[in-house]
């Protein structure tokens, strides 16, 4: 340590000046601390040696031993009165005085490993109260009374080390920690409010306030480094922190429960210690807390500093020094185009500079003749003008512009709003015998009020040809053949109806069933009836022949059977054996009457049964009988032969029925239907399967046994059904007069809907080779149209209507029933409830 300067002079001066000054007044360790070096006299000056004086040897070795005693560090405690001298001690000798404040100086800058000099714990333990009052007066330098430094320290700190009392309970006082000492006082803000005033706190050496400097001066270093290690730190003449004792989490739990002061401190990581925390700073925590602004004395509704505005507090210099961008002093492109643009205009006369005001008046004339013209724009529209007067408003039209008698009280009688003319034409002899018009002032205010209330747009006309609107269809003489006329009428007994009709695979034989129960069978070339079955089981709702060419069987349905038929007599014997053979094979290994397929294999159908005709039946071409449930309304073959399906919309979860001939099973696909099926068909090529209720056609795959799609046909109730030989389109009729295309491939919605026909539509069919298709109705006619499905995806089909077949009477509101197409010509057969079929031909 550097040698210290200091004053020397004799100690008989020195004690005359001592006894003659008056008594310091008591000063704060944090003046201590800026204390530079003590005050010497004028006096002195002149005793003063010029030189420095060195410590001996014996004093270094002795404070390098007080140094380096008791490296553990100490808590700090309060020391206010350590600075406290005793007032009116005349006999303390003024050599230990001047002695002990250099000595305190040094100890300033020593200081021990704790934080605590010398001084101050002499200080403290003079001032203690607990001293007898000879150890005030007694000199330091005395040998019995004289306490060593470290015996001074070890009375202090046994002093002021308390144990709580163990029978105070929870709710006994156990900290000291300082009590509050705010004072509650009148807001001046918030009018009959409180609010605590707190004393100041000085930042002395000692004191609680976050303004002292950290002890710990490892600066911004992790403390994580000093886990493994028994100091956390260092100090400022570099000595190590040894790190305080710390219980375990149950001595945590212990203290937050019994020590009130637990909950107002906070831990110094720092040092490691628990740092108890000021009113002040407490009452700042729970401002915060509240959202409020930690100052008390801050006012949030302080009026606005008007900083420049008023005389004198113009803003002289600029806010900002930064220099002057360039492009101030570099010509603006923009201006520069804006500035011709203005120069174009006043060259073009559209402005004229210095033009003089015109005056407008203060009163317009609106009904005067001299207005001038409105200039043109785009946005102005003319008033529409009044009409010009006609012959009949002149007061002296001709005769017949006069209303009778009658015609005059009719139009008195009538409503305002209800007369087509607002006046009645009257005849005078001479124009100055016309009187006033009485509805002149009610006819101008209307018409102010269209003027003024009634939008007024512009409408662009287009010059469009009316004719090119319409689509270019080919004439129908392009798109022969096509059937045009009547050629057989195939009647029938008794004008009973016919409600169906088929042909042959062949195009030879036609099958038609009427409601007396009988299906007939007729020679389609003459129109002759060649062969007949009484099925005697009420009318016959369907027949349909097979579509296989290599057979000739027919399928009928009456109540509650399905009957397959074959005229036999009149088939070749290679086509009846073959019908033989298919229809008989499953008989051969079964009872005639057991059920086949139905009740023990098929869940769902044990009402089915397959019952062998006798032998009668079966000369006479009866092959088989299928029992089943309801009235079948209509039979469906798949294209190859073997299976048909059949529906009866009264047969509950049974209406819709597959049937497969060869093995005389029977199955239902549907335990329950979406409604109430009213038409079925097969894919002509793909394993689907169509069914049309009410409003929809859902298509089935029978491979997959899941929904394909859903048609939303957008009818009121379909009557029938057929899908496109190509597979990719279906119709569909409705008793609402509407025909429905629908293209597969374009989505789930009608591609085009057809309304020709006035009545409901009974039927429509594909041919099954042509581009034709046909739709019959109870209006009487039936309407053929060409359709042509391209194999091109980019070209929509092409419907063009072509003939309208008129022939059938209407009976009982019902007209045509049933159509078919021929399997090879354009060929049409027709039935009616007129009793009738006709063929119509090309």
């Amino acid at each position: 340590m550097a040698p210290r300067s200091v004053s020397a002079g004799s100690s008989k001066s020195t004690k005359a000046k001592a006894k003659a000054a008056p008594a310091p007044a008591p000063s704060k360790r944090g003046h201590k601390r800026a204390a530079a070096s003590p005050e010497i006299d004028e006096d002195e000056d002149e005793f003063a040696v010029g030189g420095e004086l060195e410590m001996s040897e014996a004093e270094e070795d002795e404070q390098e031993d007080e140094e380096s005693e008791g490296e553990e560090a100490f808590p700090e405690l309060d020391s206010g009165s350590e600075a406290e001298d005793v007032e009116g001690d005349a006999d303390e000798e003024v050599e230990d005085d001047d002695t002990s404040d250099e000595e305190d100086l040094d100890d300033e800058e020593d200081g021990s490993e704790s934080g605590y000099n010398s001084s101050d714990i002499e200080a403290m333990y003079a001032s203690s109260p607990a001293s007898s009052t000879s150890d005030l007066l007694a000199s330091p330098k005395s040998d019995t009374h004289e306490l060593t430094v470290d015996e001074k320290l070890s009375r202090m700190i046994a002093k002021n080390t308390v144990k709580p009392d163990e029978n105070i309970g929870a709710e006994g006082q156990l900290s000291n920690a300082k009590k509050s000492k705010g004072v509650l006082r009148p807001s001046r803000l918030v009018p009959g409010g409180y609010t605590r005033e707190y004393d100041e706190i000085e930042a002395g050496y000692g004191s609680e306030s976050s303004t002292e400097d950290n002890p710990n001066t490892i600066g911004n270093v992790p403390l994580e480094w000093y886990d493994d290690l028994p100091h956390i730190g260092y100090d400022v003449n570099g000595r190590k922190i040894f790190r305080p004792a710390r219980g375990d989490e149950l001595d945590k739990f212990l203290a937050n429960t019994t020590d009130i002061a637990a909950w107002t401190s906070a831990e110094d990581k720092l040092m490691g210690q628990q740092v108890q925390l000021t009113d002040q700073e407490l009452d700042i925590i729970r401002r915060l807390e509240r959202g409020e602004n930690p100052d008390a004395d801050f006012d949030p509704y302080q009026s606005t500093i008007q900083w420049f505005t008023g005389p004198g507090n113009e803003s002289v210099f600029p806010l900002s020094a930064a220099p002057e961008p360039k492009r101030r002093f570099v010509p603006s492109k923009w201006e520069h185009a804006k500035v011709m643009k203005i120069v174009k205009a006043i060259r073009e006369g559209r402005i004229i500079p210095n033009k003089p005001k015109v005056e407008q008046p203060t009163v317009f004339a609106i009904w005067s003749d001299n207005d001038t013209p409105h200039p043109d724009h785009a946005m102005y529209m003319p008033a529409p003008q009044l009409p010009p007067p006609k012959t009949k408003e002149s007061y002296n039209p001709p005769e017949e512009y006069l209303p009778t008698e009658e015609e005059k009280k009719e139009w008195e009688e009538l409503d305002k709003e209800d007369r087509k003319e607002d006046f009645l034409p009257e005849k005078y002899d001479a124009l100055r015998l016309v009187p006033a018009y009485k509805n002149l002032v009610q006819e101008k205010f209307e018409r102010c009020l269209d003027l003024y209330l009634a939008p007024r747009t512009r409408k662009v006309k287009l010059n469009i040809d009316p004719e090119s609107l319409i689509p270019k269809l080919p004439s129908p003489r392009e798109l022969r053949p096509f059937p045009t006329t009547q050629c057989v009428q195939y009647r029938h007994p008794k004008s009973t109806r016919v409600r169906s009709v088929s042909l042959s695979p062949t195009g030879d034989w036609l099958a038609s069933g009427s409601e007396d129960g009988v299906v007939r069978v007729w020679d389609v070339a003459t129109g002759r009836e060649v062969w007949r079955w009484n099925l005697k089981g009420g009318a016959v709702q369907h027949v349909a022949w097979s579509p296989n060419g290599e057979e000739g069987l027919l399928a009928a349905l009456v109540e509650g059977r399905i009957v397959i038929l074959s005229p036999l007599a009149l088939l070749n014997p290679t086509v009846a054996a073959t019908t033989l053979t298919h229809a008989n094979t499953a008989f051969a290994s079964s009872a005639a009457t057991t059920k086949q397929g139905a009740g023990s294999q098929v869940k769902g159908t044990e009402s089915v049964k397959w019952v062998r005709p006798g032998e009668v039946q079966r000369e006479r071409g009866e092959l088989v009988y299928v029992d089943v449930p309801g009235t079948p309304k209509q039979v469906s073959w798949h294209r190859k032969g073997d299976y048909f399906a059949t529906v009866a919309a009264d047969a509950a979860n049974k209406a819709v029925l597959i049937h497969q001939l060869s093995k005389h099973a029977s199955q239902s696909p549907f335990k329950k239907t979406q409604g109430a099926v009213q038409r079925v068909a097969f894919h002509p090529q793909k394993p689907w399967f169509f069914a049309a209720t009410q409003r929809y056609v859902r298509i089935y795959d029978l491979a997959a046994q899941k929904l394909v799609r859903t048609l939303q046909t957008g009818l009121k109730w379909i009557s029938s059904l057929d899908v496109h030989p190509g597979g990719d389109n279906v119709i569909v009729g409705s008793y609402d007069k509407k025909l429905s295309w629908f293209d597969l491939d374009l989505g789930n919605k009608p591609y085009k809907t057809l309304r020709y026909h006035t009545r409901a539509l009974r039927a429509v069919h594909f041919h099954p080779k042509l581009p034709l298709f046909a739709s019959a109705s109870d209006d009487g006619t039936i309407h053929i149209f060409h359709s042509t499905v391209y194999d091109d995806l980019m070209r929509n089909p092409l419907i063009v209507p072509l003939k309208i077949l008129r022939g059938h009477r209407i009976t009982d509101g019902l007209g045509v029933l049933d159509l078919r197409w021929h399997p090879e010509k354009p060929w049409l057969v027709s039935s009616g409830a007129d009793g009738e079929c006709r063929l119509w031909c090309s």
